[in-house]
């Protein structure tokens, strides 16, 4: 089982939410410290699944992440041991563009069925159970959720901090789902809620367009984060860009419609509609994460 755990304080607005395995669902009294700020990410196109606590993912993985292939492989050896046993197994939580590509692969199996769930609808990090059709009928019980609270008023937050300090208690990251809300250095108590009383708003955006000759990942960068292409150049050059969650070392990559894009200490952009103009470049929408 996982945990979707929502951090709250009285003078901060809660809207948090994190997931992590049923073996370590108890954070029962603990202290947060201040950790590196680490960013979470945009949730963008869903597949399409009945129940409201199922995830919404992102684009699939490229080909160049090695990694992220290994894993949706190992995903579809336990689909293969589900069959065949005909049990129901449960991944850890996955990243969205292995996620999508798990799913969009297992969809194409006749004797498998396979749901994935993070413990709210805008998840990004979620868990794939799966299972032959005649077994798994309805939705595992396997994401539950943590309200967290403590007096964070004169503390600034960030969602580093809540990652670093459960980290930092020895749990996995492939453990943990989400995490939206931040806290410092603050004593918090932890109590389980249930999944639908969790208290989560989506991003806020900011959507604009931009005319450019090419779909480059350099080209379209430079437009969203409004820097000069050569400070994106040298981003990646530094290993501080990633699309889909996959850093990129080539400058000459090319975006397509929901792509998401993040440039350490910049932010995120997802690439929006994209058409042709009659002089043969690209108008192209760019969606801002604030």
């Amino acid at each position: 089982m996982a945990a979707t755990i929502g951090f709250a304080g009285p003078w901060v607005l809660r809207k948090a939410a994190n997931g992590f395995a049923r073996s370590y669902s108890t954070l029962i009294n603990s202290t947060l410290s201040p950790y590196k700020t680490l960013r979470s990410f945009p949730f963008t196109s869903p597949l399409t699944f009945p129940a409201s606590g199922l995830c919404h993912v992102a684009q699939a993985i490229r080909g160049d992440d090695k990694h992220a292939i290994e894993e949706v492989k190992h995903i579809l050896e336990m689909a293969k041991r589900a069959s065949s046993r005909r049990e129901i197994l449960h991944t850890n939580f996955l990243t969205p563009p292995v996620l999508k590509e798990s799913m969009l692969t297992l969809e194409k199996l006749a004797d498998i069925r396979a749901v994935a769930q993070g413990g709210y609808p805008q998840a990004e990090r979620c868990r794939i159970s799966i299972g032959h059709p005649d077994l798994l009928t309805n939705y595992p019980d396997v994401v539950a959720a943590l309200s967290v609270t403590g007096n964070f008023a004169f503390q600034p937050c960030s969602h580093g901090d809540y990652l670093g300090a459960i980290l930092g208690t020895g749990i996995a990251r492939e453990k943990l789902g989400d995490i939206i809300l931040q806290v410092g250095n603050v004593s918090v108590s932890c109590t389980k809620i249930p999944l639908i009383s969790l208290d989560y708003e989506p991003p806020r955006t900011q959507s604009f367009k931009t005319v450019e000759a090419s779909l480059r990942v350099d080209a379209l960068g430079s437009a969203g984060f409004k820097i000069s292409r050569s400070k994106l150049v040298d981003s990646i050059s530094k290993g501080e860009v990633r699309v889909n969650w996959s850093p990129v070392s080539k400058n000459n990559t090319i975006l397509r419609t929901g792509d998401v894009v993040s440039v350490s200490g910049r932010g995120r952009l997802k690439v929006g509609e994209i058409k042709t103009t009659r002089k043969g470049k690209f108008e192209v929408e760019l969606i801002r994460y604030l």
